[in-house]
């Protein structure tokens, strides 16, 4: 169950990071969920580094959204997406 709970919310977070890049039309389902998934950790990650915490469910889903957001930047400078 915390799979297809994983994939669902990394999925959301995929997909709003990519309406918020305007990448969405270049990005399918799965494109997303990866995205979402790799971005969320990538997010904690770097707000560890820089000592900001999430205490509430919006604020992990904003540093969830940051890390994805941060995540296609770096795709588009390496050129992967446009």
């Amino acid at each position: 169950m915390n799979l297809i709970v994983t994939l669902v919310i990394g999925g959301v977070v995929g997909w709003l990071a990519s309406l918020v890049m305007k990448t969405n039309a270049q990005m399918g389902i799965i494109a997303n969920i990866v995205v979402g998934i790799v971005g969320s950790f990538l997010g904690f990650w770097v707000a560890g580094l820089i000592g900001l915490g999430a205490s509430s469910g919006i604020g992990h889903w904003l540093i969830a959204l940051g890390g994805a957001v941060l995540l296609i930047l770096i795709l588009k400078a390496l050129k992967v997406l446009k």
